[in-house]
């Protein structure tokens, strides 16, 4: 229901949406010149369009509108799949969908290769004619072989026998599956059958292990028939199976051909035999004949009019079971883009867009099953509110050595064993957060994890960047001091950075912070000095002949004529970051969204590595839309000078 709600509401979205702007167009009034930014302001509804486009193709490409319209078409798509694979072993013996007889292109291919050898035999000039006459012999006996095959006088009246009883079943089957009650159900067999549906879940339905709180996944989609139009076709799937199971092995050998193959193999083994080692070639031509000739006996070839009736009757059912599937062949060709389900075996699968696009009501499902801390992701939560004791807090932003510096000593233990605190020992206890106040909600979590280390490399990289590159733009040897460190290190790639810092610094948060704070530092310097060096003259003459100190034309002059180039850097800094922090959490770590879809990847969890995917999108977009709104509340008149 919740997917039939949410297409609907998308349809209805971008239809009214696209409605509403195109009266918008008629009635109002744009001042503003071609070229003026204030013309693309607003247009809030072309954003709902946009949006709104965007997830009805996931919601189209990834099925999920087929399993939200047509729950169990999947699982009828899994019993068709069947028939069509125990029909695709017959029918690739007849022109059905091939455009000529199994047995004629075995025939076309064997005789070609008997000429092949045959030609390189009489034109080998390391073969001596007796050789030659010999090898030519096996040729000319082997090729007889096919005659013997195709012969219908030849063929045995078991072999008729068989292909008739075989022919009668799939005309029986086509009588009995037009049949509405096929396949002829017991009231028993049909209550067992429910129970069986009930137990194997829906399409693509998530659970959780009761006890353990992991997520695990059923089938992919389930097998048994839930429905009546499945249970025909899974009972016609079962019948076929057999039936191909017969066909395949049963062989058109008659007496003649028995003795004639027999005789053949024997000669050629003996032929082989007598041959001295330096007769290798005309040995290896004898094995490769003997080859051909083994094909030929294993192959199933028949007269040309002998399938006749067994090809009539399986066109028939072909045609019987694609009529019988009515409008599921509409909702496999429309509801199943780019795809369909696939039978292999005993299990069915999606193959197509729905296999690597997950949907978004099972993403969602997974989605909030993972930001729940009794499941999470590896025993931890995407996001989730702690009660943690300020003293943590307290314990974490004090340095531990303010208790070292105060004069006096730790207590020491008493000879009953007793340690009573001094002054110096308590402060030691605060310094530590080795005491108890008061608790206040504080976030923790995967995503937490890897916006706080975004976060902390980029505060880092601009309260360093930013004053350095103004150094820089305004200093001869701050420049040409620092410009080739900078140089030195910023064309080389985060990720060759990333095994040296985390083997030097660890695992640990301070690692990855510190390769996010040196990717940022490096685009914050060259943004802040570009935005100085680039501060027009006559701002800076103005200020000087108005009396400004260098403080104050740093202040009121220079630095908000940087503020649009350190602004855009951090725009630029924080896509960089993102792109870093995945990257390092791959290697290393044990938390954080780069490690969530490293894990999700090993397993093949493609619903996880969509939500990583989307997480860090949105959380890109948070930090990107800030960004603007601060630009737009600090720089209002870029672009307007």
């Amino acid at each position: 229901m919740f997917t039939q709600f949410i297409t609907i509401l998308i349809l209805v979205s971008i239809v009214g949406c696209i409605l509403y702007g195109r009266r918008l167009i008629k009635t109002e009034k744009v001042d503003a010149v071609f070229g003026n930014p204030e013309r693309a302001k607003g247009g809030t509804h072309w954003i709902i369009v946009g949006s709104s486009a965007i997830l009805l193709v996931w919601l189209y490409y990834s099925w999920d509108i087929a399993k939200g319209f047509y729950p169990k078409s999947a699982n009828e798509l899994c019993q068709v799949a069947k028939v069509n694979e125990s029909l695709l072993g017959l029918k690739y013996q007849f022109p059905i969908e091939e455009r000529e007889f199994k047995s004629t292109s075995i025939i076309k291919i064997e005789n070609k290769n008997l000429s092949k050898i045959s030609n390189e035999i009489q034109s080998s000039q390391q073969l001596n004619s007796q050789q030659k006459t010999t090898l030519v012999g096996f040729i000319n006996k082997t090729s007889q072989l096919i005659p013997l095959l195709t012969n219908e006088n030849l063929m045995e009246m078991d072999t008729k026998i068989k292909i008739k009883e075989m022919t009668d079943e799939l005309r029986l089957l086509s009588s009995n599956f037009k049949k509405k009650d096929y396949p002829f159900e017991t009231p028993d067999e049909k209550s067992a059958r429910q129970i069986a549906v009930s137990e194997q879940g829906d399409w693509g339905i998530i659970k959780v292990q009761a006890g353990t709180g992991s997520i695990e996944n059923t089938i992919e989609v389930p097998l048994i028939a839930a429905t009546d139009r499945g249970l025909k076709f899974q009972a016609a799937a079962e019948e076929l199976t057999i039936i191909n199971d017969k066909f395949f092995k049963l062989r058109n050998h008659n007496p003649q051909f028995k003795n004639s193959i027999k005789q053949l193999k024997e000669d050629i083994k003996a032929y082989r035999k007598d041959l001295s080692d330096a007769e290798e070639i005309a040995s290896n031509y004898a094995k490769d004949i003997v080859k051909i000739a083994r094909r030929i006996e294993f192959a199933s070839i028949y007269p040309p009019s002998a399938l006749n009736e067994m090809q009539n009757a399986i066109v028939e059912f072909d045609n019987l079971q694609k009529a019988e599937q009515g409008g599921l062949r509409f909702v496999d060709i429309f509801l199943f883009p780019a795809g369909t389900i696939v039978s292999s075996g005993t299990s069915c699968s999606e193959q197509g867009s729905g296999r690597w696009l997950p949907k978004p009501s099972d993403t969602l499902n997974k989605f909030i099953l993972m930001s729940k801390p009794s499941v999470g992701y590896k025993n931890i939560p995407l996001l989730w509110i702690d009660m943690m004791d300020v003293s943590k807090i307290v314990g974490f932003i004090l340095p531990d050595w303010i208790a070292d510096i105060l004069p006096g000593e730790y207590p020491v233990h008493s000879s009953d064993g007793v340690v009573k605190q001094n002054f110096k020992g308590k402060v030691l206890k605060v310094v530590t957060g080795d005491f108890k106040l008061f608790k206040i909600p504080v976030p923790y979590g995967h995503i937490w994890d890897s916006f706080l280390r975004v976060f902390l490399g980029l505060v880092f990289g601009i309260l360093i960047g930013v004053p350095l590159g103004l150094f820089m733009g305004l200093n001869r040897f701050a420049k040409g001091f620092f410009d080739p460190l900078i140089e030195l290190y910023r064309p080389v790639p985060p990720l060759a950075w990333a095994p040296l810092i985390i083997s030097v610094l660890g695992i640990d948060n301070t690692g990855k912070v510190f390769l996010l704070f040196m990717v940022s530092l490096s685009i914050m310097i060259i943004s802040a000095r570009a935005g100085a060096s680039g501060t027009q003259l006559s701002k800076i003459h103005a200020a000087h002949s108005l009396g400004a100190s260098k403080k104050q034309i740093l202040r009121y002059v220079i630095f908000p004529n940087s503020l649009p180039e350190i602004l855009t850097g951090i725009r630029v800094a924080v896509g960089m970051c993102w792109g870093t922090l995945v990257a390092a959490e791959f290697l290393a770590g044990t938390t954080g969204i780069g490690f969530v879809e490293n894990v999700a990847k090993k397993y093949f969890q493609y619903e996880v590595i969509w939500i990583t995917i989307f997480i860090m999108g949105m959380l890109g977009l948070l930090f990107d839309v800030t960004l603007r709104k601060i630009i737009d509340k600090t720089i209002p008149w870029r672009g307007k000078g």
